[in-house]
């Protein structure tokens, strides 16, 4: 990689540089500007209300089981299609995109008409003491929709580039399967594990198309973040929506730099594994 040259070079440089202030520090200091502008009185005020607690509280909750659920599935779904050879691998391997190409509203929608009341499904549930739709249960169900490929499509490549000899030597030595995973399979793949964890909580808490179909957007009930900023601009008080945008700007900053330290760590092993 080399330095720029000519004016030319660093023009494009520069046009990148504007770019990218204008697009997303601008809006990112706008954010973080309206919510203090009232002072930290009126801050602390509004992240006290009780609707901004529930909210913080939902979203958390929706991550909490959401990040898990996937985790496990993406693992199991790597491990499937990088370890054996079977009939409809590579139809499986295409279905994992569904998440990618459907809408998040499209996702939701079909989810209502699946699991709402006016289904045999979602009747049964709601005659047993649970309701799907319009409840918490329906957004944890469309957030695991919308994430799912994240940790597979992560892990699938690395899990390919490493290739099998370390494991089927273990194998042959008599060691079990957990065996195999636990001590030489998961510390391989750790950071990027991890990294699809990050990813996949990133878009569990800033979910807004899917969530908003299902949600039925109740206040105190089913608002999340991300549909509380929008609640709360309708209802015209910018000061409470920045607040609740400003939160979610810090869960996205900090998800950056926790996924920028994830890819450095993955280039080091990997620079690592090649010297």
């Amino acid at each position: 990689m080399k330095k720029p040259q000519d004016w030319r070079q660093w023009a494009l440089v520069i046009l990148g540089l504007l770019f990218v202030a204008l697009i997303l520090l601008v809006p990112l200091a706008l954010i973080f500007s309206k919510a203090l502008a009232g002072g930290l009185g009126l801050l602390w005020s509004n992240l006290g209300e009780d609707y901004m607690l529930h909210a913080i509280g939902l979203t958390l909750l929706v991550a909490a089981i959401t990040v898990p659920l996937n985790l496990c599935f993406g693992i199991c779904l790597a491990w499937c299609v990088t370890h054996y050879d079977f009939r409809g691998r590579k139809l499986l391997t295409t279905l994992i995109d569904i998440p990618y190409a459907v809408s998040p509203v499209v996702a939701g929608l079909c989810y209502l008409v699946v699991y709402g009341l006016e289904s045999f499904i979602g009747r049964w549930f709601y005659d047993n003491g649970m309701q799907l739709m319009f409840a918490w249960p329906g957004i944890v169900m469309v957030t695991v929709f919308v994430t799912a490929p994240y940790v597979a499509r992560i892990l699938i490549p690395v899990m390919q580039a490493q290739g099998q000899d370390e494991e089927a030597a273990a194998m042959c030595l008599g060691a079990s399967g957990w065996q195999i995973f636990r001590r030489i399979s998961l510390p391989k793949i750790k950071w990027a594990l991890l990294y699809g964890v990050v990813v996949t909580n990133a878009r569990a808490v800033g979910e807004f198309g899917a969530v908003s179909v299902v949600s039925g957007t109740i206040i105190n009930q089913t608002l999340t973040l991300p549909l509380l900023v929008d609640q709360l601009n309708n209802d015209y008080k910018p000061a409470a929506a920045f607040t609740a945008a400003g939160l979610l700007a810090c869960m996205a900053l900090l998800t950056l730099f926790l996924k920028t330290f994830m890819e450095w760590r993955q280039r080091r092993l990997m620079q690592r594994a090649e010297a």
